[in-house]
């Protein structure tokens, strides 16, 4: 774990694996904002035994998180810059030729974009709770939420939802939104929520409580500045023509970042080769809802691929 100068100032970066030869795989964290350095750690150390792990906390998350941040930087393409410099340092530092871009939820942003706008630097890009459209996905995030509350009869739910935009226009809205839909089991399914989350972090080595405030005021500084421009976002119109292998990872109850959209834009895409795998025991986090099929996945189909072997089948399951 060290701290880096990345587009200007300190960021927070850790490398983890049992080998420097390992394919180097490129965490790029969801939020805006919010840090997922020690949940990674916690539920899916194993790819550390196959890739060197590179667990990269964005500016304004975590351990990269400063009062004094120019909140004129917080940019889409300011977040590209420092991806672009990050891959540089660990190509140059591990003599690696590619590297794995592993996205989850606002982190497929930049990994989309990325893989798109510069190839010859990315073996293969995972999108884990795929963003497609975020409009659109804002409005079925409502319908269900709402449809959710309704059919339980959740009084508190149905005001408060009717009371906001169906398509949020602030961070309050998104957040007020984000609620329901995670009470409802549209971020987590079964028996994981963000408590559960919060104490797995705590329980590594590399996360305390002082992690735990910075990533609050992260995760609300990162999504003040930049949840004008993420409304706007539709990769699914611009973004479909890639030249390296890409992988969906999708839960089945997922309507945090509905998984429909995400499965329409993935059948959109050409790609040398492309796999979309459902799981079917998540929502918005399969790596730490199914953490064994996670990892067990990029293990068996990612890993040989990145090592340069050519899968022809590209079936989704």
């Amino acid at each position: 774990m060290e701290t880096v100068s990345i587009g200007g100032i300190p960021q927070s970066i850790w490398f983890r694996g049992v080998s420097q030869s390992n394919p180097a795989l490129i965490l790029l964290h969801g939020g805006p904002g919010a840090s997922e350095s020690a949940l990674f750690r916690h539920y899916n150390a194993a790819l550390e035994q196959h890739f060197l792990v590179v667990y990269w906390e964005q500016r304004g998350s975590g351990r990269s998180y400063y009062s004094d941040i120019s909140p004129e930087s917080m940019t889409v393409a300011q977040f590209l810059r420092d991806l672009d410099e990050v891959v540089t340092l660990v190509r140059r530092r591990f003599d690696k030729d590619k590297v794995v871009l592993l996205g989850h939820s606002w982190g497929t942003v930049l990994g989309t974009i990325y893989a798109h706008e510069h190839p010859q630097n990315v073996a293969a890009y995972v999108g884990i709770a795929q963003i497609s459209d975020m409009a659109r996905g804002a409005q079925l995030s409502y319908e269900f939420a709402l449809s959710e509350a309704i059919k339980r009869g959740h009084r508190s739910a149905i005001a408060e939802l009717r009371a906001i935009n169906p398509s949020p226009t602030s961070v309050d809205e998104r957040l007020t939104l984000g609620k329901w839909v995670e009470r409802f089991g549209g971020a987590f399914h079964a028996n994981l929520s963000t408590g559960n989350l919060i104490w797995a972090a705590l329980s590594t080595d590399e996360a305390n409580l002082i992690d735990l405030v910075k990533f609050g005021q992260g995760n609300r500084f990162s999504l003040t500045r930049l949840e004008g421009e993420i409304s706007r976002l539709n990769l699914s119109d611009r973004y479909l023509s890639f030249d390296v292998p890409i992988f969906f990872l999708l839960g089945r109850y997922d309507w945090h970042v509905p998984a429909v959209l995400a499965q329409q834009y993935f059948e959109k895409i050409e790609a040398p080769c492309k796999r979309l795998v459902w799981f079917e025991q998540s929502a918005h986090n399969p790596p730490f809802e199914e953490p064994e099929k996670f990892n067990q996945l990029l293990i068996a189909e990612v890993l040989p691929m990145v090592r340069g072997h050519t899968r022809t089948e590209a079936r989704p399951r």
